[in-house]
């Protein structure tokens, strides 16, 4: 598939403590249901930064604080091939709604085999869990 789009994606790592922020793609996109990090694609002159804050704002009307790269993985779905950029962000204006993302909740890296997250997630999760380990409030 030679003609499959490609773009590039960025996502807040939002952790408060021992938990980290994770939203529940909506009905009616691709890959609804399924649970992912707080963000989206990047616009045309947009640098990731830009687009983290935005993507916040948008769907969970916060401010972020866009820190340090976390990670950034590459996944080719059928549809689709992304390259997806993991920040450590911070929250620091006002609390996550439902604007966007049909739900939303924090959760631990134990928690992490009890939800079903978008495929492109997988080693960022896997990262999390080594770098995150049990009861380690880093």
């Amino acid at each position: 598939m030679e003609n499959k789009k490609s773009v590039t994606v960025v996502a807040a790592l939002v952790r408060e403590g021992d938990r980290f922020l994770i939203g529940q793609r909506p009905e009616g996109k691709a890959r609804a249901g399924m649970w992912e990090f707080i963000g989206g694609k990047t616009e045309p002159n947009e640098t990731n930064e830009e687009a983290l804050i935005r993507e916040c704002r948008e769907e969970i009307g916060v401010t972020v604080e866009v820190g340090t790269l976390f990670t950034d993985v590459l996944h080719d779905y059928p549809d689709l091939f992304v390259h997806l950029f993991v920040y450590n962000a911070k929250i620091t204006e006002g609390e996550p709604q439902r604007l966007e993302h049909q739900d939303f909740r924090w959760i631990t890296p134990e928690e992490i085999d009890d939800v079903v997250f978008c495929p492109a997630d997988v080693d960022v999760l896997a990262k999390i869990k080594a770098e995150f380990p049990a009861g380690g409030a880093n």
